[in-house]
């Protein structure tokens, strides 16, 4: 008898990460815990800031996704946050929904539009894809607009009984006793904090699928990873459609904690599109740890340097531009220069 017959098969198991990721991935749990435990320690101020850090860096992400992996260099993407937001105006005022079941909808929507959008803009290709998407967030801006009980050109704001209703904050007010608009704050800001580990979380798993594999490819060598199999045109409408939904739940959650809705300010291509572009450049394109990074010095510049009025938009600019001209990689290529760390090991070694 053949012993080789009788022996069992052997499993094989192949690992990616390291210990070095592990650590560090133990320290970011360790850091949401901290983050999920400040509202009781911190003051209302604070607490909005780190609103508006949260949204910022899930943009920032979904956005890095879309350009940085799948090549769709976007400059529409304040379309799924104007949709979003208007969608949650919508189901709550209009609908009468919950707010936070309004922000999931709001998600699952704005995919759904995503798709025939996709179907009109991936026609383009290089500049006139960024042209044609920011030209189809216009239209939506002008659709919004039209939109009598939403409140038309001038907008609409939330009602009282609308950004109560939303579950946790009298469990809040009570136990931490604040007022209601504060323990508002604090619910919302666990919401955000949710969205923006959960946007992470995503991209992640994303990015390491086969799906991952398959964008690394398009993002080296379009035309090689084309001639391999990959359905490039599937990979990128899926991109497309998954950032849509997680950009409209951010929407739709920045204009739950703004409360008012205007289609200028829900469609603002400076707000929404042109502040990503530039977190994700300066902290470093087509990895995750440069939008951290890059959401980080934009707060920091926007909480010290916004009272300088347009000096504070030369500040960006400029900054924008050195770092293009002397670290193309951004400043978390930068740090890789000096020291070959992995946060978020999402390649092969």
């Amino acid at each position: 008898m053949d012993d080789s017959a009788a022996k069992p098969a052997q499993t094989f198991r192949i690992e990616t990460a390291g210990g070095a990721p592990r650590i560090a991935a133990s320290i970011a749990v360790l850091i949401v815990l901290v983050l999920a435990l400040l509202p009781m320690v911190a003051s209302r101020t604070l607490v909005q800031d780190f609103i508006f850090l949260f949204y910022m860096l899930a943009l920032a992400q979904c956005w890095n996704l879309l350009a940085g992996y799948a090549g769709l260099i976007s400059v529409g993407q304040q379309a799924f946050v104007g949709l979003g937001g208007y969608l949650l105006f919508a189901l709550t005022l209009i609908g009468g929904l919950n707010p936070l079941l309004a922000i999931l909808l709001a998600g699952v929507i704005s995919a759904l539009c995503a798709l025939p959008t996709a179907l009109i803009v991936f026609r383009l290709r290089g500049a006139y894809f960024a042209i044609g998407t920011w030209v189809v967030a216009e239209v939506y801006r002008l659709v919004f607009a039209q939109i009598k009980p939403l409140g038309g050109g001038t907008g609409t704001s939330l009602t009282s009984s609308v950004t109560s209703s939303v579950p946790g904050i009298e469990q809040v007010r009570a136990l931490l006793d604040v007022r209601t608009p504060a323990a508002r704050d604090i619910v919302s800001y666990w919401v955000a904090l949710t969205l923006v580990v959960a946007t992470l979380a995503a991209v992640y798993f994303i990015l390491r699928s086969r799906r991952g594999l398959a964008l690394g490819a398009i993002r080296d060598q379009e035309a090689a990873a084309a001639g391999l199999g990959v359905d490039i045109y599937r990979i990128k409408l899926a991109v497309y459609v998954a950032t849509a939904a997680m950009t409209g739940m951010i929407g739709a959650l920045i204009y739950l904690q703004k409360a008012r809705i205007s289609p200028d300010a829900a469609f603002s291509v400076l707000d929404w599109t042109a502040y990503v572009i530039f977190i994700v450049v300066i902290g470093g394109i087509g990895t995750m740890e440069g939008p951290v990074i890059g959401a980080v010095v934009f707060y920091l510049m926007q909480r010290y340097l916004a009272d300088f009025g347009a000096w504070y938009l030369i500040l960006l600019g400029t900054l924008g531009i050195l770092i293009m001209l002397f670290a193309p990689r951004g400043l978390w290529g930068l740090i890789l220069n000096w020291r070959d760390v992995t946060i978020f090991p999402i390649g092969d070694g």
